[in-house]
C-alpha cells in the first residue's frame, strides 16, 4: 500500500475530508506503511478488480496518507493524517462517509489498534445535506 497511498507531498484540497487516526503498528510494520494500509483500506483499496477499472481514475478516488507524526509519550504510536477526496462519497449520506471512512479499517491485520481521533468536514460536502 506505502507505494500507491502515502503520499508525503500531498497538500490537501480545500473540499478534501480530512481525517487523523491514532495508529499502533503491529511488529515490523513501519508506521507509513500502516498509515498508507489506513488510507486504502478505507478508500479504494478494498474495490474488486473488475474490467472497468480502466474507466474508473484511482487517483481521482483514493484515500492519501500524507502525514505521519509520532504521539509525543507513547512508544509506537503515531497519528496518520489522511485526505480522502470528496468524490468518494455519496452526496447527503453521513452513513456512507462514516460507513467509508471507519467501517473497513479496525479490524486490518497491520495494526494493532486503531482510533480515530479527528475528523474535519468540508463546507462543500456539509451543503450536500437537506438539513
Amino acid at each position: 500500500y506505502k507505494l500507491t497511498y502515502y503520499t508525503p507531498d500531498y497538500e490537501p484540497h480545500a473540499p478534501d475530508i480530512l481525517a487523523a487516526f491514532r495508529v499502533t503498528p503491529q511488529p515490523g510494520v513501519p508506521p507509513e506503511e500502516a498509515g498508507a494500509a489506513v488510507a486504502a483500506e478505507s478508500s479504494t483499496g478494498t474495490w474488486t478488480t473488475v474490467w472497468t477499472d480502466g474507466l474508473t481514475s484511482l487517483d481521482r478516488y483514493k484515500g492519501r496518507c500524507y502525514g505521519i507524526e509520532p504521539v509525543a509519550g507513547e512508544e509506537n504510536q503515531y497519528i496518520a493524517y489522511v485526505a480522502y477526496p470528496l468524490d468518494l462519497f455519496e452526496e447527503g449520506s453521513v452513513t456512507n462517509m462514516f460507513t467509508s471512512i471507519v467501517g473497513n479499517v479496525f479490524g486490518f491485520k497491520a495494526l494493532r489498534a486503531l482510533r480515530l481521533e479527528d475528523l474535519r468536514i468540508p463546507p462543500a460536502y456539509t451543503k450536500t445535506f437537506q438539513g
